[in-house]
């Protein structure tokens, strides 16, 4: 695997690439992921979650990056505003995706530090994330000093219909 180039999508861009994400946040969730998706989710059904991503990103409201390899989409990270007046400083770090053929490679890591800088630079310095524990996700999100709060049992479904938990996770951006 060559280097990995994080580049950051403006609404255009996010609708073009609506087609390769589908495609990303379904080869995960083939693998196990439990994000959004369930295992008999239509391509058309992923195809419009990221359609109102694009939109999202048109809006203003999210910033969506995707990792590239050799030309290629390998994964995927949104960092959402709260959008509300009294959280104008803390976003939420939502859809982190890596292909299954790209995972153990350090996307994750690059994806993790360019969402972080891309929040900070937005002024949105408190991130919160939710991830399934035991998982590599929740992993890179400790080696990233992300900030542990509690687990939630039966937070979501796994892809196959059962019952899963959730980590919560928050990160000050602000340094020290």
């Amino acid at each position: 695997m060559t280097e990995i180039m994080i580049r950051r999508l403006d609404a255009e861009a996010a609708r073009e690439a609506c087609a390769a994400l589908a495609d990303i946040h379904r080869a995960c969730v083939a693998r196990g992921a439990s994000v959004s998706l369930m295992a008999d989710t239509p391509r058309e059904e992923a195809l419009a979650f990221w359609r109102s991503v694009a939109a999202d990103v048109g809006a203003g409201g999210t910033i969506l990056l995707v990792a590239e390899n050799d030309g290629r989409m390998v994964g995927t990270v949104q960092v959402c505003a709260a959008g509300r007046p009294n959280q104008p400083h803390r976003g939420d770090l939502a859809k982190m995706l890596v292909h299954p053929d790209a995972q153990g490679r350090g996307v994750g890591t690059a994806l993790l530090a360019a969402a972080e800088r891309e929040a900070l630079a937005a002024g949105l310095w408190l991130l919160v994330l939710d991830t399934t524990p035991g998982t590599a996700a929740e992993r890179l999100y400790t080696r990233g000093s992300w900030e542990p709060v509690g687990v939630i049992p039966d937070f979501a479904l796994w892809p196959d219909g059962r019952l899963g938990a959730t980590k919560l996770f928050y990160k000050d951006l602000r340094g020290g």
